[in-house]
């Protein structure tokens, strides 16, 4: 008699409910969550930190730049007509070209390995991804301190260069930075330039001056509530401004601009150690946010792999000059 094994109830973890015959799809759906805590997690200079819009079609958009009016007291009898004359301008933002991390994975080499090399890959394209965006909003920032005003008989950026002695990073201590960052505050107050949305971006070695050196940032004389610690190595904020660290502020001289870029994210920053600016200082227009995708069988069927992709659509530009400061060295 002919002896016959049932089929095995197979649980596909890919399949949606158990039903369909994407086998894939939550598998794409986790690799996309992988990407997206990535990206979020490296990401300094998001949406907190500057303006973004998004547009759903076109290859730019439109930031209006408003001026401030001003008071004046009545004389009886005299008719009110609306007599300020309030300065408007606008700021185009270019949409780049498609930006894409990508990865690939041959099949031999996942069965042989280990352990899961995706997750792993996906977090190296989120980090790629928020690398390069970082990369150009630091330095729009920058260009921002160089430029002239967007309305006309405004404030330009604003660039603070340190003591004629402080040639190389090396030579600059703590408190000379904490003392520019004081400066540019000043000059910012007094340009009514709103004290809340400022933030202060370091590269390591200055940031840590701050907290190694720097007497009156980390003092409890001076910070009886507590603004960091030579032992954690932290300092909180310096007039008011939060210190944030990063290896996106720019450090060197870029001549041209980089093939696919439609803004322009090209200028000496070769003596720059420091960015000081407020949220409207810069802007970011997405026509498409973080899109991730993952091979198909007739992909894998011909190449005996899967790719993996991760991308986004979308530029940066300046806003308003004048709300953007970069610290730089003295020249040589």
């Amino acid at each position: 008699k002919e002896f016959r094994m049932a089929n095995a109830t197979v649980s596909r973890l890919g399949l949606v409910n158990n039903s369909g015959t994407n086998f894939d799809e939550l598998f794409l759906k986790v690799f996309s969550g992988e990407v997206l805590t990535a990206f979020s997690r490296n990401n300094i200079f998001n949406e907190q930190l500057h303006s973004v819009r998004t547009i759903t079609s076109g290859k730019s958009a439109s930031f209006p730049v408003l001026g401030a009016a001003t008071a004046a007291y009545h004389t009886v009898g005299t008719p009110l007509v609306g007599a300020n004359q309030i300065k408007a301008n606008e700021k185009i933002i270019l949409i780049d070209d498609l930006l894409v991390a990508q990865a690939f994975v041959a099949q031999i080499d996942e069965l042989k390995n280990h352990y899961d090399v995706r997750s792993t890959y996906a977090d190296e394209l989120g980090k790629a991804l928020a690398k390069q965006y970082d990369l150009n909003v630091a330095k729009q920032i920058a260009n921002a301190s160089r430029a002239s005003s967007t309305l006309s008989g405004g404030n330009g950026g604003i660039v603070s260069t340190l003591a004629s002695g402080n040639t190389t990073s090396a030579a600059v201590s703590g408190d000379e930075l904490a003392g520019a960052i004081y400066d540019i505050a000043q000059t910012m107050d007094e340009r009514d330039i709103p004290q809340t949305d400022r933030f202060c971006v370091l590269p390591p070695a200055e940031y840590y001056k701050l907290a190694e050196s720097a007497t009156r940032t980390v003092d409890v004389d001076f910070n009886p509530q507590g603004n960091g610690s030579f032992a954690s190595g932290k300092v909180q904020q310096i007039a008011g401004i939060p210190i944030m660290m990063s290896n996106s502020v720019p450090q060197s001289n870029v001549g041209s601009n980089p093939s696919g870029a439609n803004n322009t994210y090209s200028g000496d920053d070769s003596k720059t150690i420091g960015l000081v600016f407020h949220k409207s200082a810069v802007g970011t227009v997405k026509l498409m946010d973080m899109t991730t995708e993952i091979s198909g069988s007739d992909y894998n069927l011909m190449y005996q792999g899967t790719l993996m992709v991760a991308k986004y659509l979308l530029g940066h530009g300046i806003l308003r000059p004048e709300c953007a400061a970069t610290i730089k060295l003295a020249s040589s």
